[in-house]
């Protein structure tokens, strides 16, 4: 079952979900019940059925089972039942594999089934409560409700960069980062994990940071310096400089987000950086109709960094130290 065809508009604020389950069995180590999940289409590569896996030497997490041979390409898979502390009631034989690319990394998970594919709005996707994620170790990045089921958004970054921590977000220690100029970036990801190692890594690169949870909430900050701009008779980039945004969150995504900022008369001077795992060859197009000034791959924070000064630079943009002085 292959899914990369099954593209939607960007811009739309919309989704489409492979909801899977997971054979479970509760507490008590008897009683069986199905864990319904979900994950973005736009992450999975294909559905199959549980292929031939070999083990791999000297794995460091119990749930990596091995890897496997899929055209020519070798996948690492890993039990996403044994990656949730969960007790697998069904049979592997019976199970799913859902091959994943993101982060430009294939990966595969294997489940119990699949039951079918839901187109949805961002709208309808709740963010976790704080309680909630710190209850499953901030692993959940949405919940929705579908048909009388509760179905929880899976972090899918999180867990392979778990598995394999050099595809963390990093700094390049080597670039003297305090030599240039000061400027303002509004940073949206919904991922807290994700969102503050951003925020702090942007803001050791010389950028003062505002970061919001959602696509929704850094449009409502957008439409209220954009207030205060024209209230102030100052031009936008005056109060901020760039915007770096993922493209999967609740509420309103990334594409949607950069679509109104490039439909705005006043707020279309800022330029817009995307900065997710979906930016991949067969994606990139989506971010382009948009009208993003530049997409990146999760996790080169660095070329971020130096990507978002040369958005800055290219649209002339003078630095805060520079605004400071002309204000004097």
């Amino acid at each position: 079952m292959t899914q990369s065809n099954i593209l939607l508009e960007a811009g739309t604020n919309e989704l489409e979900v492979v909801e899977f389950y997971l054979d479970e069995l509760e507490s008590d180590g008897v009683t069986p019940y199905k864990g319904y999940y979900g994950v973005n289409v736009a992450k999975v590569l294909e559905i199959i059925r549980l292929p031939k896996v070999t083990e791999l030497p000297e794995v460091g997490d119990k749930s990596v089972l091995g890897a496997f041979n899929l055209r020519s390409h070798v996948i690492p898979l890993v039990d996403l039942s044994l990656w949730l502390g969960k007790k697998r009631a069904s049979p592997p034989e019976e199970a799913k594999v859902i091959v994943t690319e993101f982060n430009n990394v294939t990966t595969a998970f294997m489940v119990s089934g699949v039951n079918r594919i839901h187109r949805i709005s961002w709208e309808e996707v709740e963010p976790p409560n704080s309680y909630v994620s710190s209850l499953t170790s901030n692993t959940i990045t949405g919940v929705v409700k579908l048909e009388g089921r509760i179905i929880f958004l899976l972090d899918l970054e999180r867990i392979v960069q778990a598995l394999n921590p050099g595809l963390a977000l990093r700094l390049d220690e080597a670039i003297d980062w305090k030599a240039g100029g000061r400027y303002r970036a509004l940073v949206a990801d919904d991922s807290t994990v994700i969102r503050e190692m951003l925020k702090d890594l942007l803001q050791r690169a010389n950028f003062e940071v505002e970061a919001f949870t959602n696509g929704k909430d850094a449009w409502n900050r957008l439409e209220a310096i954009r207030h205060k701009s024209e209230e102030m008779g100052q031009p936008i980039e005056n109060y901020l400089q760039v915007v770096v945004s993922d493209i999967e969150m609740p509420q309103m995504d990334g594409h949607n987000l950069c679509k109104r900022i490039k439909e705005d008369n006043v707020l279309k001077r800022l330029p817009v950086l995307l900065f997710s795992s979906l930016i991949t060859d067969r994606l990139r197009h989506k971010g382009d109709s948009v009208g993003a000034d530049d997409q990146i791959s999760k996790p080169e924070v660095t070329h971020l960094a130096q990507r978002a000064l040369a958005l800055i630079k290219a649209k002339g943009f003078g630095s805060l130290e520079e605004l400071a002085a002309k204000a004097q």
